[in-house]
């Protein structure tokens, strides 16, 4: 015998209870049974890390591109400006705009910004080293990222630092 599924909505950290009713006794229910409702776990962003070499540009150059807010608008943003400390940041894509907190600043080695409206935790960094090898100035990326957002966001990064090659002349 067919039957028909008579669903009763409840809060979202209850179970859901769901009845089976056959269609010629519309209002006595035969069969009962209670099925958990599945919580929505926020997915965790993880940390990875980028390389770029920049052959011939010096860590000052670089690091101006990285700090400053015409050097961020050149590659970064549309448009960048800071408040009177210089710790927050305030980045525009057309009409998107979106706050970031400076956390950590060690000059020309690293800047580590935190999105504000981001979980904490979460941050991107510019990293400036040397590599001891060739003696070329390398640019490292730390930035999260959902586990099925990876790809795009190192393709973004890798959009954005050719941008920067070419501002720096290379």
């Amino acid at each position: 015998m067919p039957f028909r599924i008579a669903r009763t909505n409840v809060n979202y950290h209850e179970q859901k209870q769901t009845m089976f009713f056959y269609p010629q006794y519309p209002t006595v229910p035969h069969f009962r049974c209670i099925l958990p409702r599945k919580k929505q776990l926020p997915m965790t962003k993880k940390k990875f890390h980028i390389e770029y070499v920049f052959n011939k540009v010096s860590r000052r150059s670089l690091w101006n591109h990285l700090v400053t807010t015409s050097g961020l608008s050149a590659w970064f943003a549309d448009d960048v400006s800071t408040d009177v400390a210089d710790t927050v940041y305030t980045f525009k894509w057309g009409k998107d705009k979106q706050v970031a907190d400076v956390i950590l600043m060690r000059p020309e080695v690293s800047v580590r910004y935190h999105w504000q409206d981001e979980e904490d935790g979460c941050y991107f960094e510019f990293r400036i080293h040397t590599i001891e090898l060739t003696g070329t100035t390398a640019l490292e990326i730390t930035d999260f990222a959902d586990p099925n957002e990876k790809a795009d966001a190192i393709s973004l990064w890798d959009t954005q630092v050719r941008k920067l090659k070419r501002m720096s002349g290379i």
